[in-house]
């Protein structure tokens, strides 16, 4: 995590809670990762919490732009701590692994729609899907678990 996050959670006008903290620290320490693992590392640290405390604090630090939300089709919504950058990802169709990738073209939103429809665009937001080189390396019809 780039800065304090007792601090970052103040800066945002959040209150400080065990809950919101052990869900800053795993997405921190696990890009591109699943609410159902989030509730598991926050179990690890604090012991008993409810799933309904981790949604809870993941929708109101991606609300806040503190974390990410990605929701890939056909996969579970992601979180990362990489905000306001405007970066993309490459998904695998075999392993599910997640990857970043940098902007597309130029600065943000990176790729501009041949008609705007009267919108004012800030953000673009790009997956492309395939198949990553472990799993390419695999015979047809073996993957590997995401890594």
């Amino acid at each position: 995590m780039k800065n304090d996050p007792a601090a970052l959670l103040r800066q945002h006008g959040l209150h400080v809670t065990a809950q919101r903290l052990a869900v800053l620290r795993a997405v921190a320490a696990h890009p591109h990762i699943t609410a159902d693992r989030v509730l598991e590392l926050a179990q690890a640290e604090l012991g008993a919490i409810s799933r309904q405390a981790i949604y809870d604090a993941l929708n109101t630090l991606a609300d806040k732009g503190l974390i990410r939300r990605i929701q890939p089709m056909g996969s579970p919504a992601r979180y990362e701590d990489r905000v306001g950058d405007n970066h993309h990802h490459l998904i695998c169709r075999n392993c599910g692994r997640v990857v970043d990738v940098e902007c597309a073209v130029g600065l943000a939103p990176c790729l501009t729609p041949s008609d705007t429809m009267g919108y004012e665009i800030d953000e673009a937001e790009v997956i492309y899907w395939g198949r990553c080189p472990s799993c390419r390396a695999q015979p047809e019809g073996e993957s590997h678990p995401p890594g």
